[in-house]
């Protein structure tokens, strides 16, 4: 009888993780990776950066070549997409793509039985209605993606808007400005990145870029004119994009637009009722959502062991961590369904192990124009924020973040490397908010 695989539903870097982890946890059973993009797994942060630059090429943001993969012995099948997950038999329902079909067994076409899977499907960019109707309105979220915009930025210049002030639309706003573009930044909310870094923190990243030229806008977007002279855009194939409009009256001319107003974590295809996708995959401490199902990356969403709450983090740092944690906690509760079931058999070699809970220091970063801002533990959220403006022409910053009274994360920015390294450990555990502070003063006091 043919071993049943573990599949990895999501060729990412959190699913790519797990494919690894899993071989060098042990697994030498079947191994399923499955993508619904045609690319090999690549690094998603240089989108926005890098390569929407043009500094990178596509391949540069490989995470492994075809030649790195092959020891993996994968069933890789990409432009593939999971359309469904049956929970109880652990059995996943496949559309299109390349690779083995699952004829083995008499198995009907389509259908993956498996010993066990790990979602890492990640999320998807949100757009606006009738966004896609409109020639000249993007979003960015795969390589696709960026290939697409990086084609319109490299020519003459334009005018871009940038819906959506967070970090991809700050960054995107960076990089166009670089590139010689006029660019307008458009969004809810005065501050850039003011949910992610805290009002003084983004107040200053607001100086930069209004420095650099970039037309800050506070408003919410309630449509688009094009080309076909303010018909329906829906009725309209060709439509060019020509402006953007606010629910306040005032129309911001495009000729290009990016959309970068949140994601949604890709769960949509997940409909078995015995998983809750609120906010994402739901998963317990050891990153299990059920038996023998585990996420990591963006769409999971689990119980932090430190910080007492259920947590999702879309940052790079944090779906490499958590594909090698989903990873071996599968395999130690495959170990012990093995002994349960059957003592005397080892079928798949895989050596035994306890399940650990998922406690990661959280990390992101983002770099705009000359500056980066790195940041660990919780920054969003925050019920308190101390800031200290080092150096305001420099744009150097220090901000610790608190909540319920215990200090939860920090940010530098322009602060030496090992300055920033030393303020991980202030936050690994929330600290009192008064000794917290006492560390972060020592460990930036020498640069």
């Amino acid at each position: 009888m043919t071993a049943r695989p573990i599949a990895v539903v999501g060729a990412s870097a959190a699913g790519l993780a797990a494919a690894e982890a899993l071989r060098r946890f042990g697994w030498r059973g079947p191994l399923t990776l499955i993508g619904d993009e045609p690319h090999l797994p690549y690094d998603r942060p240089p989108l926005s950066k890098q390569l929407l630059h043009g500094a990178w090429e596509p391949e540069r943001l490989l995470l492994r070549t075809e030649e790195q993969l092959d020891p993996l012995d994968l069933d890789l099948r990409l432009g593939t997409r999971a359309t469904g997950l049956d929970v109880a038999t652990r059995t996943l329902t496949l559309d299109g793509g390349v690779g083995v079909p699952p004829l083995e067994q008499g198995r009907e076409w389509g259908k993956l039985d498996c010993a066990g899977v790990i979602i890492a499907t990640g999320v998807a960019a949100r757009t606006l209605p009738g966004a896609d109707r409109i020639a000249g309105v993007h979003t960015l979220r795969t390589l696709d993606d960026a290939l697409a915009l990086r084609g319109r930025l490299a020519g003459t210049a334009l005018r871009l808007v940038i819906v959506g002030n967070g970090v991809l639309g700050c960054e995107a706003a960076a990089v166009a400005r670089e590139l010689g573009h006029e660019v307008t930044l458009v969004g809810i909310g005065a501050i850039p990145m003011a949910e992610a870094v805290g009002t003084e923190v983004g107040e200053l990243l607001a100086e930069e870029h209004r420095a650099r030229g970039v037309q800050l806008v506070t408003g919410t977007v309630d449509g688009f004119g094009t080309t076909a002279d303010g018909a329906d855009p829906a009725g309209t194939d060709d439509a060019q994009i020509t402006e953007v409009r606010l629910a306040d009256g005032t129309r911001l001319p495009a000729d290009l637009v990016l959309l970068a107003i949140g994601s949604r974590p890709a769960v949509e295809w997940l409909a078995d009722p015995a998983l809750d996708t609120t906010d994402g995959l739901r998963c317990d401490a050891y990153c299990a959502a059920a038996p023998g199902i585990y996420a990591a990356g963006d769409v999971a969403r689990w119980d932090h062991p430190v910080h007492g709450r259920p947590l999702r983090f879309e940052h790079r740092m944090n779906a490499t961590e958590q594909g090698m944690a989903a990873a071996r906690n599968l395999l130690a509760e495959l170990a012990a369904e093995t002994a349960a079931s059957a003592p005397a058999e080892a079928a798949d070699g895989t050596p035994g192990q306890e399940r650990r809970a998922f406690a990661p220091v959280p990390y992101f970063w983002s770099d705009q124009y000359d500056i980066k801002i790195q940041a660990y533990g919780l920054t969003a959220g925050a019920d308190r924020v101390e800031t200290t403006v080092l150096d305001r022409t420099a744009r150097r910053v220090l901000a610790l973040y608190g909540r319920g009274g215990s200090a939860v994360g920090v940010l530098a920015a322009g602060l030496p490397p090992r300055q920033v390294r030393a303020l991980r450990a202030v936050i690994a555990t929330p600290l009192p908010w008064e000794e917290a502070r006492e560390r972060i003063r020592a460990a930036t006091a020498t640069g």
